[in-house]
């Protein structure tokens, strides 16, 4: 039996229509074709499906979609505004730290949470923060180069 609830996505107050036992990836990817966050392990291993829940980065295929109901939910999609990109999502370009691009939006979504809670962290806290967020194609040198960076821009 289907649930209805409202939660905010991106800023908006939105209504959302799905099986109780569907993950928050699946609500967005399905119901709001919010491709960002990705679907890769779901085991909550990859990172790659990272969004941020009242502030906090969450593997979104971990938590049930009704969890979210009244809360505030921001994927990639929803950073940045009218003025352009995020701080965080131009130093990702500006450090050459998108490769595939597959797992960055869960790497951006991940430091952003951390710039938030910690903004000026070292470079030790910010590789232990990416700690649960894979990326194939680099050695994470220029990502973690580009979260350093983006924590002088705040």
């Amino acid at each position: 039996m289907k649930q209805e609830f409202e939660f905010i996505l991106n800023g908006e107050i939105c209504d959302a229509y799905i099986e109780p036992w569907h993950s928050l990836l699946d609500l967005l990817r399905e119901q709001f074709a919010l491709t960002g966050a990705k679907s890769a392990c779901q085991s909550m291993t990859c990172g790659a499906c990272t969004v941020l829940v009242d502030g906090k980065a969450v593997r979104s295929c971990s938590i049930l979609a009704p969890q979210v109901e009244g809360r505030h939910v921001v994927t990639i999609e929803g950073l940045g505004g009218e003025d352009g990109l995020d701080p965080l999502q131009q130093a990702f370009i500006d450090h050459f730290a998108v490769q595939c691009g597959f797992c960055t939006p869960g790497m951006i979504l991940t430091a952003k949470a951390l710039l938030d809670e910690n903004p000026n962290p070292t470079e030790e806290e910010v590789r232990m923060h990416l700690t649960g967020n894979l990326c194939r194609c680099t050695g994470y040198v220029k990502i973690v180069e580009a979260i350093l960076a983006a924590r002088k821009k705040d």
